[in-house]
């Protein structure tokens, strides 16, 4: 039932709204019943702007459409010799392909089963086959080193390619440990090694060794003590650190790893670890915003479909041409599938002609997080009438919201807004790059922006 003349005349333009919000750049949105596919009401909605991490929302459809919702990612220790008396004589591989979520607690279980069934000794080579997806350094070139959301992407993944530093002040110095930590466990990593240096600033550089990741932090930012996860850039080899210290821990000694794309295909299957679902995988992923987990599902999604990519880019291509056969949506480009490169673009239009594509009652909005109604003070409005399903994207001086809302009515509306104020990013200085002054308060006005917007169309469009 449409609200009666006067009540509409109560609510604000959305005009007034964006002007008030005072938010500079560009704001770009389109509304449209999801159902029909009519759009509503409308913003700068060809102007391309970046996505930020709704680039998500497109890589989940690209990922149920190409992979499958039930597909499960499947790390394996395999051998082509023969077990004896405790003793494998022949290779040991450990095999990834490409899991985004395996962690260390997961690859522990894997080493104790080795030990159940019996393995005590190898004396062949220690094998690790990478071939499943390309090894890529990082995301986003343009992130400051140390961002543990930037992290490389391989065949084998480990703690969402991240290690654990922390120190802690005795006496005039400090302790300093680099691990692959989980809930229980914190095996020592050789391959992220930390030293600290006698400065100030910056608090951290990165230096890429002949076979470590090679970190150093400023003493005069350490205070007493603290911890913070730091990318890593070489996950297989990574992976295969953590392994050789479990399989240690074990009692079983394993040589230094060698690297090849593939094991041999007679080889037998010692011990298999089987992720959850993709789809559980991508509720995940839609709800914390992993970036690891977005590029790992982007490039599979690509492989599916016969190409072999080389880099995140040439995946961000294929994954637009889809978007435009699959969803309608042209005019767009990816650096990546998960939204952190800025140099990513949609055009509203068509990210909300994408969603009514994919179906109000869609499998992409059952995976999509409860954006909470909020007052203006920000706090959240119990048992609104409006219900909003939706992506969340946040970079500096960037932040994009699409999904879909559930008006009092029961109408269904499909709406994208993007926010961007690119002049001001552009000139961020580099010593304020992780935090540059001003962008909070931009993203919290943006963010109340969207939620007016949501309310004014809820009301006007039910």
């Amino acid at each position: 039932m449409r609200p009666n003349g006067f009540l509409i005349r109560t609510i604000p333009e959305a005009s007034d709204l964006i002007r008030d919000a005072g938010l500079g750049g560009r704001v770009g949105f389109a509304v449209a019943d999801a159902a029909t596919g009519e759009m509503l009401e409308v913003v700068n909605p060809l102007y391309p702007l970046p996505p930020a991490s709704v680039a998500k929302a497109i890589t989940c459809a690209y990922a149920l459409d190409r992979v499958g919702p039930a597909h499960r990612f499947r790390t394996r220790v395999v051998s082509d010799g023969v077990l004896a008396d405790g003793r494998l004589d022949g290779d040991l591989w450990l095999v990834g392909s490409g899991d985004p979520i395996f962690d260390t607690d997961a690859l522990a279980a894997m080493c104790a089963q080795l030990t159940e069934m019996g393995v005590r000794e190898v004396t062949g080579r220690f094998r690790v086959a990478t071939g499943a997806l390309p090894e890529i350094w990082q995301i986003d070139p343009a992130q400051l080193p140390h961002v543990g959301y930037n992290p490389a992407i391989s065949a084998l993944n480990l703690n969402f390619n991240r290690v654990h530093f922390e120190w802690e002040r005795v006496g005039e110095d400090y302790t300093i440990s680099m691990d692959a930590r989980s809930e229980n466990l914190r095996p020592t990593v050789r391959v992220a090694r930390m030293q600290i240096a006698e400065r100030t600033v910056p608090v951290y550089t990165y230096t890429d060794a002949d076979n470590h990741d090679a970190w150093t932090v400023a003493r005069g930012a350490l205070g007493e003590s603290g911890a913070r996860w730091l990318p890593v850039r070489r996950p297989a080899a990574y992976m295969a650190d953590v392994f050789k210290t479990l399989m240690a821990e074990q009692g079983v000694r394993l040589p230094s790893p060698d690297y090849a794309h593939a094991a041999p295909e007679t080889a037998l299957v010692l011990v298999e670890h089987s992720s959850d679902p993709l789809d559980d995988i991508l509720r995940g992923m839609m709800r914390w915003s992993t970036n690891l987990t977005a590029e790992v599902m982007g490039l599979m999604a690509t492989q599916a479909g016969g190409q072999q990519p080389g880099g995140l880019t040439e995946s961000g291509n294929a994954m637009a041409r889809w978007m435009a056969e699959r969803l309608g949506a042209r005019n767009v480009h990816f650096v990546d599938h998960s939204g952190l490169g800025v140099g990513s673009r949609i055009r509203p239009q068509d990210m909300t002609r994408a969603l009514v594509a994919s179906g109000p009652d869609s499998q992409l909005r059952s995976l999509m997080k409860d954006i909470p109604m909020r007052d203006r003070d920000g706090n959240v409005v119990q048992d609104h009438p409006v219900e909003v399903v939706a992506k969340t994207g946040t970079l500096n001086f960037v932040s994009a919201l699409a999904g879909y809302a559930r008006a009092p009515s029961g109408r269904d509306l499909a709406f994208t807004i993007f926010c961007a104020d690119l002049d001001r990013r552009d000139a961020i200085p580099e010593d304020q790059r992780e935090r540059p002054q001003g962008s909070r308060s931009y993203n919290r006005a943006a963010k109340r922006l969207q939620q007016a917007l949501v309310e004014r169309w809820s009301t006007v469009y039910a």
